[in-house]
């Protein structure tokens, strides 16, 4: 019985941890708003990215999410997929966008080395409509 009882808690544990991980999951595109950010040090993202405390290189393929979508740090160094005009790239999130200090709640704010993989004209560089998945 003891171990019946071992199992049965582990499972039922399992399970949580399998439906809180689905509840937040963007199998989907989900509409976005695109903005350019630098994640350097003295770039316009202000400090060290969330997740780990550090500056990253604006050539390198990442993003901060908006809180809602950053959801506390669960998508840390993972990639999602981010779709503008027909293309597609996959970029790691290492940073949170606070919606509570003004960010919107639907925002990728990516790096440069994100916008020419999308090969997004100059004219719109800035802000553009997306949409993104989990990868």
């Amino acid at each position: 019985m003891k171990q019946f009882t071992i199992v049965f808690h582990i499972f039922i544990s399992l399970l949580v941890i399998v439906s809180i991980s689905s509840t937040n999951a963007q199998s989907s595109n989900t509409d976005a708003t695109m903005t350019l950010n630098s994640f350097e040090k003295g770039g316009s993202g202000g400090g060290p990215s969330e997740c780990d405390g550090h500056y990253h290189s604006d050539d390198t393929l990442i993003v901060a999410l908006s809180t809602r979508w950053y959801s506390g740090g669960q998508r840390c160094f993972k990639n999602i997929n981010i779709n503008y005009s027909g293309r597609t790239v996959q970029a790691m999130v290492v940073d949170e966008c606070d919606s509570t200090r003004g960010c919107k709640d639907n925002i990728v704010d990516a790096s440069k080395a994100v916008w020419k993989a999308l090969a997004v004209p100059k004219s719109e560089w800035g802000e553009t409509s997306v949409t993104w998945s989990d990868a």
